[in-house]
């Protein structure tokens, strides 16, 4: 007894004492699963199956008929224009459904969602390689838009964000390193499985890489349930949200940014090699000048993913949308460094494509993080539908000048929005 009351007496002790620096309790563990099994271990897993197919998911959704839509509007007679508008329906569809699939990952993290995407895309592209007549041709863009919903940047930064909290900053940046590939990396293949196949058969071998490589990865090397989000150091130093009478405000300024961001990308990306001759090059020259705009993205993504640690998201987001104006002012300028004003434009581009995952999460906290993505991801993916037609009517009725002042005019209004964003809601 004598020996039991001594253990008691010392465990009360120790249970009561004041803690200091040198005598202190261990650091609390990092966000890990409902299994209390430390994540940490697989991060770099997690990280790589995420940013590799980003890869195929962009390559086969979003750039796939960069390739494919003159050989599949030659070979079936089908008008060119509603050929490349299966991807401006493939996006109307995914904005809609964004909302739903932040609010899954949300409740049961990002496995299951990003598995989904795989499956739809898989079945999207079959159909698309089976399709008899247009509206068949159609339909598989509608399941591909369901694909896109689940798995492009909103959920897999959505997934990181459900996982590590705010610890997710840097590797959100990491998988933009990847998906900054996917037209380096997919627009070769797919002009190799056109040549040697043709091009029902490259969306068939697309569909196969989604059921047989992504599906499987998802399935097994995400974790297989919702993490319990537990209080974790903040490795950036930056708060988790903004008090409440803030947070609305800041989201619609944050969605105004990210939209019009989405919107000018979509718009340039289409027309760039139009706007290009119409400042006199030839399509050979602005077919180099446009394949700097890919690196240049990588590049920012490698400086911000350094640095980036040491500075609040915000500033990121500054530093991006000035580059997109002042890249698209020396185009509209005419500035005879041509070179100079597309590696600035795409700069802007990548690093704008990280703000998307890091200030949200910064701005309005990890516990509803996957929610407000989805949020976000619907004006976006709209706007982003809709702009090919609008850069199409600009060019039409006031040819480049009035499509660089448009786009230099939303692009100035980023500016000042971000400006707002780091004097009202920074903390």
């Amino acid at each position: 007894m004598p020996g039991r009351r001594k253990r008691i007496a010392k465990a009360e002790a120790i249970n009561n004492r004041s803690y200091t620096a040198d005598n202190a309790p261990p650091a609390p563990k990092t966000w890990h699963d409902v299994s209390n099994k430390p994540l940490s271990t697989r991060r770099s897993v997690i990280i790589v199956t995420l940013g590799l197919f980003q890869i195929l998911a962009w390559g086969s959704s979003f750039y796939l008929l960069s390739v494919l839509a003159l050989p599949i509007a030659e070979d079936t007679g089908w008008p060119t224009t509603t050929v490349i508008g299966g991807v401006s329906l493939a996006m109307l569809i995914a904005g809609f459904a964004s909302p739903r699939v932040g609010k899954i990952i949300q409740v049961r993290g990002g496995r299951l969602v990003m598995a989904f995407s795989a499956v739809t895309f898989a079945a999207g592209l079959a159909i698309m390689g089976l399709a008899p007549v247009l509206p068949v041709y159609l339909a598989a863009w509608v399941l591909i838009g369901f694909g896109m919903a689940s798995g492009l940047y909103d959920p897999a930064f959505a997934t990181l964000g459900r996982i590590y909290g705010q610890a997710a900053r840097p590797m959100i940046t990491t998988v933009t390193l990847f998906g900054g590939f996917a037209s380096t990396v997919c627009w070769p293949i797919t002009a190799l499985l056109l040549e040697s196949f043709g091009w029902r058969w490259a969306c068939l071998a697309y569909a196969a890489a989604h059921l047989f490589l992504a599906l499987p990865a998802y399935l097994l090397l995400l974790p297989a349930r919702a993490p319990g989000l537990v209080a974790a150091d903040d490795t950036d130093g930056v708060k988790s949200a903004l008090p409440a009478n803030k947070e609305a405000t800041a989201l619609w300024v944050v969605g105004i940014i990210l939209t019009t961001s989405g919107a000018m990308l979509a718009l340039v990306s289409m027309h760039l090699l139009a706007l290009l001759q119409t400042r006199g090059l030839e399509l050979a020259a602005a077919v180099a000048f446009g394949a700097l705009v890919g690196p240049s993205q990588v590049a920012a993504r490698v400086v911000e993913l350094t640095f980036g640690r040491f500075y609040h998201p915000l500033w990121t987001m500054l530093v991006g949308v000035s580059l997109v104006t002042i890249g698209i002012l020396l185009l509209w300028m005419e500035v005879p460094v041509i070179a100079a004003a597309l590696i600035t434009y795409g700069a802007g581009n990548g690093i704008i494509s990280i703000t998307r995952g890091s200030v949200p999460l910064v701005l309005f906290g990890s516990d509803r993080f996957a929610r407000t993505m989805g949020r976000l991801a619907l004006p976006s993916l709209l706007a982003m539908a809709a702009a090919p037609t609008i850069g199409t009517l600009l060019i039409e009725k006031g040819g480049a000048s009035l499509t660089f002042l448009v786009l230099t005019s939303a692009s100035a209004l980023n500016v000042a929005l971000a400006l707002v964003l780091i004097v009202g809601f920074r903390r």
